[in-house]
């Protein structure tokens, strides 16, 4: 099984490239992020004209979240109220379109695009510090359901010094900040685990070039797109990886993507399948 993630940063200027890319991939599951759309807006027909299903929760010029798929998804919910609907913030914090999720083949999929915050004295960033409060509460509804959990999206937090092309400089800043690392680390609890940083331990693998500062001519990245797996798919996990030449296209989205691919089901579930048929 091959999930993978992209903040897209429009998914109607970039349409092209993301009917390319799944065209080219072809994995089981595309999570998007910054769709930049409402619901009635969504370019549903391309996508569907290509083969492949979608589960959208949109927005207006902002947010916007979307899952591509060939099989079709179960259970899909939506905001932060499809895990806790009796939670008054919870269902404050779902007005921005950034949560969706569903279970793909016996695993729960779950896609964000966690808030960016501005600055550290915007009223921005105790919003993001709010809105992971959250996503504790949420992860820890969800893991009472006992499915196996594939975590992706922008997170928009560089969670150590070797994901910063210069930690020296940004380590305390927006992103990068003790308070929004802690947040994110307090929500995955033991349960997540970083998935690419089990194949690539060192620096300088970058998901996200800033187009106003020219860091993609030089390099000058921050990996801030993430997938966590719960332990059953992480020893199940052969690769991680980001896509960067996809930040070379022509109008790119700031974003690459990335995926992770997955021996699942496990092998002795798929032999019990073989021997039914």
């Amino acid at each position: 099984m091959q999930i993978a993630s992209w903040n897209v940063n429009s998914v109607r200027t970039r349409l092209a490239q993301v009917l390319s890319w799944l065209e080219t991939n072809q994995p089981d599951l595309l999570c998007l992020q910054e769709t930049k759309v409402d619901d009635p807006q969504f370019p549903l027909k391309a996508f569907e004209a290509a083969g492949w299903r979608v589960s959208i929760h949109g927005q207006k010029a902002y947010n916007g979240v979307a899952m591509v798929s060939r099989e079709a998804l179960e259970d899909v919910r939506c905001g932060f109220i499809g895990e806790l609907p009796d939670d008054s913030d919870a269902r404050t914090l779902s007005e921005q379109k950034r949560v969706i999720s569903a279970r793909l083949d016996g695993v729960r999929v779950l896609n964000l695009y966690v808030p960016n915050g501005s600055g550290l004295k915007s009223e921005k960033y105790p919003y993001k510090l709010s809105w992971l409060a959250c996503l504790r509460r949420y992860l820890d509804a969800q893991a009472e359901r006992g499915e196996p959990l594939c975590m992706v999206g922008d997170f928009n937090i560089a969670m150590e010094a070797r994901d910063i092309h210069d930690p020296d400089r940004l380590t305390g800043g927006i992103m990068a900040s003790s308070a929004e690392r802690e947040a994110l680390k307090a929500a995955l609890g033991d349960r997540l685990q970083d998935v690419f940083r089990v194949f690539e331990p060192d620096s300088g693998h970058w998901s996200w070039w800033d187009y106003r500062t020219g860091a993609w001519d030089r390099d000058r990245g921050w990996r801030i797109d993430h997938i966590y797996l719960c332990d059953e798919l992480l020893e199940l996990a052969r690769s991680c990886v980001i896509h960067k030449q996809e930040r070379g296209n022509e109008q790119p989205s700031d974003h690459a993507p990335v995926s992770v691919d997955l021996d699942w089901p496990p092998a002795d579930e798929a032999d019990e399948d073989d021997l039914l048929i």
